[in-house]
């Protein structure tokens, strides 16, 4: 910057010559460079206090919108938050095979509070034991006024519990919405959805997971975020399910059992129309499993799949079909049943005295221990073995479901010939209802191996051929005069052609040994008999038939008319036909 001098000589000279005070040159310079000197300092000034202000401007509008945001917002709980990770709430719907819904998801909030935040604790905690009973107040008010500064009340509300937290009134009260598994059908069938409960939560979004039933067997695959919006279709049919549970539990009650379990499964893709297992839940209020005793007793429980019992005289069909389809006896062929049957200290008897013979088909019909007893002497204990592998009765069920793989059939340790001959009418071996459905299943379908599945097929490639074709007819044939002149007499649906067998065994006692007046009824049937399409297992535990003048156990008095119900119930449900003339059932599909 160029200054201008304060004495400058030129002006200096000319007024020492015009006679003028050359100081004054000097006080006048002196007094524009002062005048200068502040200008310039004051529009220094001003720029600075420009940019300060501009720049407090700045900083006072994003603490502006950072407080928006947050008072905008939800807190975030410590925990969720912590952790960083994404939670999935998404689950895919469950339905049947008509696409019916048996699982959804349904929106609604929880329930949490910051205590921080509270204005009157004890208002709060007074008003929510009211609204939740099982709640307790001091507790709360003990928890609100502690150190904690995130606290869950509730996992799930309803929107009317909801509106009443809200008109509390208190600040400290937040919901967070999340997504809840919704079983719109209640405890029809619980057994086989199992139920789902949360994971890992946060205060806006909860992963929601099976703990049970095909719920959990699925989880990874109902989770599964590249599934869309595609249900997970089952083979169950909701209105056959309904009408099953609804005979089932009526015939519990009138035979006065302790359980039922009923299976129908269409007898050649396998695919299973319903599963029902009696006492059930509701899996929207599912209860907690039991912390002692024993299991079979709560509901929880799948007598269908987890129930291992021996399953009496239905097995005589299997040891039959074997001797038959090896060509060792026809269905004429004489067999000895004087009895008792003497086996080292063993006795074998039958029900009745039926002479000193019966012919192969009239072992079945009459049902003689005693005649299938010589016959699997006659197949040996190494042949049978492997032909009750083969339909399935060593190893656990295949059925989508978490409980399946621990149901593993009882069997004798050491399998010795008394083995070979009580297991032939089934007793020494111990499975469920669903493994009988399937063995029942591979032996009348023509052969073919099943396995069972709950999810519906669209394309079904039939399995290994166990047995002969012809053998397979002739089994169904026996089984059909079963009902017609045998032990199931009362299983007889007009139009129908029901075939079945009866089993009835007694119930082992938990110490060892057998009770006298327990037992397991069984009645495992096919219909129609002689175009074959289903397979139907009903169990009923320690049923008591009490309509007579004295009391019946027996599978004849108590499973067989229960499952004589069933078959007139869902038969039409299923598309097929009745023919009380010609007597062929006709399918309509």
């Amino acid at each position: 910057m160029t200054r201008t001098p304060l004495r400058p000589l030129a002006r200096i000279l000319a007024a020492r010559r015009d006679g003028e005070n050359p100081d004054a040159i000097e006080r006048a310079n002196l007094a524009e460079r002062h005048e200068a000197d502040r200008d310039a300092g004051r529009q220094r000034a001003e720029g600075r206090l420009l940019v300060l202000g501009v720049a407090f401007l700045c900083a006072f509008f994003m603490v502006s919108v950072r407080m928006g945001a947050l008072a905008a917002s939800d807190p975030v709980e410590p925990k969720s938050a912590a952790s960083g990770a994404q939670i999935v709430a998404a689950r895919a719907d469950i339905t049947d095979r008509n696409g019916r819904i048996l699982a959804t998801n349904l929106t609604t909030h929880s329930l949490y509070a910051q205590p921080p935040q509270m204005i009157d604790p004890a208002k709060a905690a007074r008003e929510l034991a009211q609204i939740f009973p099982d709640l307790n107040e001091e507790k709360l008010l003990e928890r609100f006024t502690g150190k904690r500064k995130f606290l869950w009340i509730k996992r799930r509300i309803s929107p009317e519990q909801q509106q009443a937290v809200f008109d509390i009134g208190e600040p400290g009260l937040l919901f967070g919405p999340r997504e809840m598994r919704l079983y719109p059908n209640g405890a029809l069938a619980a057994h086989v959805l199992g139920g789902a409960g949360y994971g890992r939560e946060g205060v806006n979004s909860a992963e929601v997971i099976g703990v049970a039933g095909i719920e959990k067997m699925l989880d990874a695959d109902l989770r599964d975020p590249g599934r869309g919006d595609v249900p997970l279709t089952l083979s169950l049919d909701l209105t056959v399910q309904a009408a099953v549970e609804r005979v089932l539990d009526g015939g519990m009650r009138l035979m006065n059992a302790r359980g039922a379990a009923a299976v129908l499964m269409d007898m050649h893709t396998g695919e299973l129309i319903s599963l029902a297992s009696l006492p059930d839940f509701d899996p929207n209020d599912r209860p907690r499993p039991l912390t002692s005793g024993d299991q079979a007793e709560s509901p929880l429980f799948n007598r269908a799949v987890q129930g291992l019992y021996e399953l009496g005289s239905t097995f005589k069909i299997f040891t039959i079909a074997q001797a038959i389809d090896e060509r060792l006896v026809s269905r004429s062929t004489w067999i000895d049943t004087k009895g008792p049957l003497k086996w080292g200290k063993h006795r074998i008897r039958d029900f009745r005295n039926y002479g000193d013979a019966l012919t192969v088909e009239d072992v079945i019909v009459k049902s003689s221990n005693i005649g299938t007893a010589r016959v699997a002497m006659m197949i040996g204990s190494k042949r049978q073995q492997h032909f009750l592998g083969d339909l399935g009765l060593f190893a656990p069920t295949a059925v989508e479901l978490i409980e399946a793989p621990g149901a593993k059939p009882l069997l004798p340790k050491k399998w010795s010939d008394i083995h070979t001959m009580t297991v032939s009418y089934g007793h020494g071996l111990s499975a469920s209802p669903l493994h009988l459905a399937t063995a029942y299943a591979t032996l009348l379908n023509g052969g073919r191996k099943v396995t069972p599945t709950l999810i519906k097929q669209t394309d079904h490639t039939p399995g290994p051929q166990v047995i002969a074709a012809n053998t397979s007819e002739q089994a169904r044939s026996m089984l059909r005069k079963v009902v017609t002149d045998g032990t199931a007499s009362l299983a007889e649906v007009a139009g129908y052609h029901v075939g079945g067998k009866t089993g009835t065994a007694d119930k082992p006692k938990p110490q060892g040994g057998y009770y006298e007046d327990k037992v397991i009824a069984t009645f495992a049937s096919v219909f129609p008999a002689n175009d074959p399409k289903y397979v139907l297992v009903v169990t009923l535990d320690e049923p008591i038939d009490t309509t007579g003048k004295e009391p019946r156990r027996t599978a004849g008095w108590t499973a067989v008319p229960v499952a004589a119900e069933v078959i007139r119930r869902v038969a039409p449900l299923l598309g097929l036909a009745p023919d009380t003339a010609a007597g062929v059932t006709l399918a309509r599909n």
